[in-house]
């Protein structure tokens, strides 16, 4: 069965018990998303569900209301290491971000809500999980290390979440899924998400679901309407200057710069901070504790720019972000949906911009044929280069480029011969030496 969201309508009207409308309007929700209104009605009468959906989605809020209604109208109370919710996602930051949701929308409710995820000392865990969960949110690695050491236990789990199911398949977590789910009663209600739908991952809900509910939201092809997208003409070492140049404008309040690589993160922000530009880098090779506090640093505006990798990147979740900004164009088209999707999010507007050099070029033509969006060039800037702009990206253009250029050195050498002809050359040479 499929579903299509109905004309916006509030939150009033759905059938959510009155503590929780009184949360969420206080946290400032007005009307829901539309996978929002596709999702809540059918999971707050325990139906299975089936999500393609992103961040950005208003997904957290469309499964999360529901299943704390739910939990307090049916009295699905947690006993001692028991669970009644398990939430199981693939990330330390995504869980920490779905817990702070939790606390948002239970705050007068009084539920056992507890978080667990590795990178830290685990003690504090065992300790929250003595009274019971009546949500528990859960990286699987940890997870799985506290049901080891049977500081708790799911036998009584009676909701599943399974979120950024596609993630936990990137990073090789399927298994310890098929664990966890062979540990829990069969007779439950479990919703999946996952921003894209691959084999294996249909596979895996066919086996999890019962005649599930199936909703999409923002596919990955598609791009916010919201986000005002440019591209920037620049030579590859003129990148650092046209940073700093363009984050010299305030309006580039809250910012999230992308890298393709971890090292890359922590140059750009090393430059940044040596120009008096407050920012952090967030990526894989940082402590929890150190990514958890430039997270809290970003939101609470101590730092205005964050550097970050797609990785770190997937658990960012704060509103007010203006910009997004690919340093690196991503090789991979449906990474740039899911950076620039980091902005216009609650109903604002946002813009993307990707500086592209001459080789990035390529990636650029995919992102367009992906999103059927022609992205607009900004010239306005004193790093703006024809040459890149013009280049052609094939292999054999590249290489007359290449060529043109040694052409035009005023080192004009041997080294500068085509390398056929350099062989001989040293080839001859070393015959009438012997």
């Amino acid at each position: 069965m499929n579903t299509s969201a109905s004309t916006p309508f509030q939150f009033s009207d759905l059938a959510l018990i009155e503590p929780i409308l009184t949360a969420i309007k206080k946290a400032g929700y007005q009307n829901p998303t539309p996978i929002q209104q596709m999702a809540i009605p059918h999971l707050l009468k325990g139906s299975d569900l089936l999500g393609c959906a992103q961040t950005g989605t208003g997904k957290t809020a469309a499964f999360a209301l529901p299943i704390l209604n739910n939990i307090v109208q049916n009295k699905l109370f947690a006993g001692p290491k028991q669970v009644s919710c398990l939430i199981l996602t693939p990330t330390r930051e995504l869980a920490l971000q779905i817990h702070e949701n939790f606390k948002t929308y239970s705050a007068n409710l009084n539920l056992h809500i507890n978080v667990v995820y590795g990178g830290v000392g685990i003690n504090p865990q065992i300790q929250a999980l003595r009274s019971g969960s009546d949500v528990l949110i859960a990286t699987p690695g940890r997870l799985l290390d506290l049901i080891s050491q049977k500081s708790v236990s799911l036998q009584k789990v009676k909701i599943f979440v399974l979120d950024e199911a596609d993630r936990m398949l990137d990073m090789g977590f399927i298994q310890d899924i098929r664990k966890v789910l062979f540990m829990m009663p069969k007779e439950r209600q479990t919703l999946l998400f996952s921003a894209t739908m691959p084999p294996e991952i249909e596979k895996l809900a066919s086996t999890m679901l019962v005649k599930p509910i199936k909703v999409e939201a923002s596919p990955v092809s598609s791009t916010a309407d919201r986000i005002k997208q440019y591209v920037m003409y620049v030579e590859q070492s003129k990148k650092r200057e046209l940073l700093k140049h363009i984050l010299e404008d305030a309006n580039f309040y809250r910012v999230i710069v992308f890298t393709r690589t971890k090292h890359g993160a922590n140059r750009v922000s090393d430059v940044l901070t040596k120009s008096n530009i407050p920012s952090e880098a967030i990526h894989g090779n940082k402590s929890q504790n150190a990514r958890q506090r430039a997270l809290d640093n970003f939101k609470n505006n101590k730092t205005r720019v964050l550097i970050a990798t797609d990785i770190a990147a997937r658990g960012i979740d704060v509103d007010g972000i203006t910009h997004v900004i690919n340093y690196e164009v991503p090789n991979i088209s449906e990474s740039y949906v899911h950076r620039i999707g980091r902005t216009a999010r609650a109903g604002a507007e946002g813009v993307a911009i990707s500086f592209c050099d001459a080789e990035e070029k390529s990636f650029i033509r995919d992102i367009e044929k992906l999103t059927g969006h022609k992205i607009e060039v900004n010239r306005d800037h004193p790093f703006h280069s024809d040459a890149v702009e013009n280049a052609t990206t094939l292999s054999k253009g590249k290489a007359k480029a290449q060529i043109e250029k040694k052409a035009n050195s005023p080192f004009k050498d041997s080294r500068f011969q085509p390398k056929k002809k350099r062989f001989h050359d040293r080839f001859r040479k070393n015959q009438k030496q012997k």
